[in-house]
């Protein structure tokens, strides 16, 4: 029996697709590199900044990465996107640090139940530093979700 993959990875098969929306939020050097790559994987891919554009309309199709932990309208963005009924979102950050988003979300009066919805830390473990590195983890983290899978090797 063929395994279907091989086949997609071979180019004797054509790959299962569906919509995939990646939003970056915030213009990063991060988010460049999701984008780009993200593009590469299918996504339909998004950059919003709320000091540049406005939040797109969003579906149970979107994965949503904040790309900056930082920013002062962090809780405000997420208590937006949070509204809509997104697949996944998630803020990059340091895992040996609390995350701010908790905190602003609960001053905002999110449910708990919505912060829960918020993945952090994101990606996978490969020990990324550079931008490019770390959208890759991102996506890779992104890609294992998707698929039902915990990420990491066999």
């Amino acid at each position: 029996m063929t395994d279907p993959n091989c086949a997609v990875a071979h180019g004797e098969a054509e790959p299962e697709t569906e919509t995939r929306t990646l939003v970056a939020v915030f213009a990063t050097p991060v988010a460049e590199y999701l984008l780009k790559y993200g593009s590469d994987l299918g996504y339909h891919t998004v950059q919003y900044d709320p000091r540049e554009n406005s939040l797109p309309t969003l579906d149970g199709t979107a994965d949503v990465v904040v790309t900056d932990h930082h920013r002062p309208e962090l809780g405000e963005v997420l208590r937006d996107v949070l509204a809509h009924p997104v697949r996944w979102v998630g803020v990059m950050g340091n895992p040996r640090h609390p995350g701010p988003h908790v905190e602003a979300l609960k001053q905002l009066g999110v449910p708990p139940e919505q912060i829960d919805r918020v993945h952090r830390p994101i990606g996978l473990n490969i020990g990324s530093r550079t931008p490019p590195e770390i959208a890759i983890a991102t996506l890779a983290g992104l890609l294992a979700d998707r698929n039902g899978r915990s990420g990491g090797f066999f």
